[in-house]
């Protein structure tokens, strides 16, 4: 098992107050769309990847050493909870010079006559694969690729581990007709998923940033609030409006006054209050 932190560079250093989550993934599946829209959302919120077997990961949701995980299913126990996200393509790999390497897609009764390979770690949950079984199972999907390198027979994985053991002398064909895999996010069972397993499920689930149900979300409904307060005041602005043509009603008169008091006192203010129209009387008196 491995880790790695994939939290942005400039995050600040995590302390026992400082909230960060753990996504445990199984071989094949590829977490690095969903970290990325994490770190876009939740810049503060370090994200660590841990790459586990599947029996790896499951023991590390039970134990707390993981928040969630990009698991295969079917899960086991009653005590983790799992959402399917999506199945994969099974393919059949076999050496490059095979009979099978002419065609697009293989049928399950094209394996009749092929020993295929059924590794301890195979994750498409059939008890017999089709076509001759081999005296011993391999430990591992690995093992098992490198037996089919030998020529000593095929195997049945997902189209993603077919991908992840690429070998130049290795080529793949869709196989029709036999089981898929399926990947799910899974978490330790709860009435609730805890808030940050909530982000991470609207982030696989392809929901917006508006429609996230997490603690992120609930901390930008609470920055919408005071812009809508912000907005119930505009009203009375209409009524100042009112108040400022009132005003100047108000100020008309007073402009009124001094010109009258100008025209008593015949003096130069009274003039300038009542402008350019005010000469051409004094002429034509």
């Amino acid at each position: 098992m491995t880790g790695s932190d994939v939290s942005l560079p400039d995050s600040p250093a995590e302390s026992p107050s400082t909230p960060s989550f753990r996504l445990v993934y199984v071989p094949g599946v590829t977490p690095s769309k969903w970290v990325r829209i994490w770190n876009e959302r939740l810049p503060d919120v370090p994200l660590t990847l841990l790459s586990a077997t599947p029996a790896e990961a499951f023991g590390l949701l039970r134990e707390g050493a993981a928040d969630a995980g990009l698991v295969r299913l079917p899960v086991d126990g009653d005590d983790l909870s799992a959402i399917p996200l999506y199945e994969e393509t099974t393919v059949v790999v076999v050496p490059k010079d095979h009979l099978f390497a002419q065609v697009e897609l293989i049928s399950v009764g094209d394996l009749a006559d092929e020993l295929v390979l059924h590794p301890l770690d195979d994750t498409l949950g059939w008890e017999q694969p089709p076509g001759r079984p081999a005296m011993e199972r391999p430990e591992t999907t690995a093992d098992a690729i490198e037996l089919v390198a030998a020529g000593v027979g095929v195997l049945a994985v997902p189209q993603s581990l077919a991908r992840l053991h690429h070998r130049k002398d290795l080529t793949y064909r869709t196989l029709d007709g036999v089981p898929q895999s399926r990947v799910a996010l899974s978490w330790p069972a709860a009435d609730e998923a805890p808030d940050l397993v909530e982000e991470f499920i609207g982030i696989v689930r392809g929901r917006t940033v508006n429609s996230t149900r997490g603690r992120r979300a609930e901390e930008m409904k609470g920055q919408k609030q005071p812009r809508k307060d912000q907005r119930k005041p505009a009203r009375p602005g209409g009524a100042k409006s009112g108040g400022a043509k009132q005003g100047g009603a108000k100020g008309g008169a007073r402009t009124a006054g001094k010109g009258g008091a100008a025209r008593k006192g015949g003096g130069a203010t009274g003039g300038a209050a009542r402008g350019k129209s005010a000469k051409p009387r004094r002429g034509r008196g």
